[in-house]
């Protein structure tokens, strides 16, 4: 049934991605110029202003930034005494470079890595605890994106006694599931390295599973107030566009589907 889940996912994403989307539409009202033209020019001019206005202005900001407000970087850090190991979500790895290149690719959600060697060194004497196998269809198997997170982890100076390692899950629901069983206290606390704004669903799939964890979001997207502007930086405008949707919709099928308790998971007192 995992599996069934996993490989609708990436069918509706390919079409539900907001990059594809306009693609589709602009190839849409290509081919409705033949059948309905008066149709097809509006059709065509509606996509090109969507487009235009995801061009010039970051509009995924609005999308992106209440799931990166959801949950708070823990000030001060928890004491040592309350923390059993720190939880790093796969996410940072560039599978398909690294494998294209024969080298070691980090990817936009890079900053788990800085974030777990921070936490690393405040806590010297808890385990670091990777979980995140490939999400790509075509990829399955290799072991990559294991030996991608030792490989990283190791270099920034984190002892390779200190590690676990978990890279057969495909989601994030399969990064609790697998991972579950690996951790050293099974009633222990976790501090929670992903991106913030892939930390609620990420919290609430740990709380369905019985496992307790401590937010710690890195890798935000969006802007503030203060530096949102126009500049034309499609690419730039897409990555808080794509992310932010895209957890929306996993929001929301998680919580149908019971992978989550809650809709919109949020931090209790």
């Amino acid at each position: 049934m995992d599996s069934i889940f996993f490989v609708l996912s990436k069918f509706a994403w390919a079409l539900l991605s907001p990059g594809n989307l306009i693609v589709f539409s602009f190839f849409i009202g290509t081919l409705l110029l033949w059948v309905k033209p008066i149709f097809a020019k509006r059709f065509l001019l509606v996509t090109s202003l969507i487009s235009m206005a995801i061009m010039s202005y970051p509009v995924g900001d609005f999308l992106i930034q209440p799931l990166e407000k959801r949950f708070s970087l823990p000030n001060p850090l928890p004491s040592a005494q309350k923390i059993d190991g720190i939880l790093v979500l796969g996410g940072g790895e560039d599978l398909k470079r690294s494998l294209s290149w024969h080298s070691h690719e980090l990817g936009l959600g890079a900053d788990r890595y800085i974030a777990a060697k921070y936490l690393a060194n405040h806590y010297p004497n808890v385990p670091v605890i990777f979980t995140g196998g490939s999400g790509l269809t075509s990829i399955q198997d290799s072991n990559s994106e294991g030996n991608l997170a030792r490989y990283f982890l190791t270099t920034m100076g984190i002892a390779p006694e200190r590690l676990i390692i978990e890279s057969n899950s495909r989601n994030t629901y399969e990064n609790f599931v697998k991972v579950k069983s690996l951790l050293p206290n099974p009633n222990g606390t976790y501090l929670l390295v992903t991106s913030a704004f892939h930390m609620p669903r990420s919290v609430g799939v740990a709380r369905k599973l019985g496992i307790k964890v401590i937010a710690y979001p890195t890798d935000f997207r969006s802007n503030s107030d203060e530096y949102r502007h126009l500049d034309f930086d499609l690419f730039d405008h897409l990555k808080s566009l794509e992310a932010g949707w895209r957890e929306w919709i996993g929001l929301v099928v998680y919580y149908l589907t019971g992978k989550t308790s809650s809709l919109f998971p949020a931090e209790q007192p």
